[in-house]
C-alpha cells in the first residue's frame, strides 16, 4: 500500500452529458479513495450538469453536486481537483501535465464525435484529444442504443488513434442483482485499464466458481 501512495499518479475524469450518472458518482469514490491515485481532475460538462440534476436528484448542479452525491470527505475529496469545461488552460489540458489515465464517464455520442475529428472547443475535447496524443489510456464509457453507422464509425476511429471503448454493460457473470455489484464490477474494468490495481475481491469472473465448473460425482 504504502509502494503504491509513492507511485501516485493524477488521473482525470470527465463527465459528458449522456445518461447514467450513477457511473461517475460511483467510481468518483472508488478513484478518490484509490491509493495510486494522487489527484483526480474532474470536469462536468454543462449536459451533463442537467442530466446529473434529473437523474440524482440533486438542486444544484456541477461538479460540485457530482462530488457531493458521492458523498466524499475528508482525504478523499480533497483528492478532487475541480474544473470549469471552459477552462482552456487548466493543466489537463497540456500534454505536459502528465496523467496515469483520462476517462470519459459517460461517454456523449456527441462527445466520442468531437474526440474521432479532433475538435478541442471544450476542455473535455482537449483533455481527450491530449490523452491520444500522448498515448496514456483513454477510456470511453460509450452510453448509447442502438448504435448508428456514424456511431460506429467514430468509435472505430477512435479505436484505431488508441482510445480504449468501455461501454458500461452489465457483468452478469459476477452473480447478484444489486446494482452496486455492477458498478463495482465495471469499475474493476476501468481500474484494470488504467493498471490502478483492484477495486475489491469477487469482480473478475472465477471459472473455478462458476455453475458447471467442476463434475459431479456419479
Amino acid at each position: 500500500m504504502e509502494r503504491m501512495a509513492r507511485m501516485a499518479r493524477p488521473v482525470a475524469l470527465l463527465v459528458s452529458g449522456a445518461s447514467g450518472m450513477l457511473l461517475p458518482r460511483h467510481l468518483l469514490g472508488v478513484l478518490a479513495r484509490h491509493p495510486a491515485v494522487s489527484d483526480l481532475h474532474l470536469v462536468v460538462s454543462r449536459g451533463a450538469s442537467q442530466v446529473l440534476a434529473h437523474e440524482l436528484g440533486r438542486e444544484q448542479t456541477g461538479a460540485e453536486a457530482l462530488v457531493d452525491a458521492a458523498g466524499l470527505g475528508g482525504a478523499a475529496r480533497e483528492r478532487i481537483v475541480v474544473h470549469r469545461d471552459n477552462e482552456l488552460d487548466a493543466p489537463i489540458s497540456s500534454g505536459s501535465y502528465r496523467l496515469a489515465g483520462t476517462l470519459v464517464l459517460p461517454c456523449s455520442a456527441g462527445t466520442a464525435g468531437a474526440l474521432a475529428t479532433g475538435s478541442a472547443a471544450t476542455l473535455i475535447h482537449r483533455a481527450g484529444a491530449v490523452a491520444l496524443k500522448e498515448r496514456w489510456p483513454l477510456l470511453l464509457g460509450f452510453r448509447e442504443t442502438p448504435l448508428s453507422p456514424l456511431h460506429l464509425e467514430n468509435l472505430a476511429t477512435l479505436a484505431w488513434a488508441g482510445a480504449t471503448v468501455v461501454p458500461p454493460i452489465p457483468a452478469f457473470y459476477i452473480g447478484g442483482e444489486e446494482m452496486s455489484r455492477f458498478l463495482d464490477a465495471y469499475a474493476q474494468r476501468l481500474l484494470d485499464h488504467l493498471g490502478l490495481g483492484p477495486a475489491g475481491p469477487g469482480l473478475r469472473w472465477d471459472p473455478a466458481a462458476s455453475p458447471g465448473s467442476k463434475e459431479e460425482s456419479p
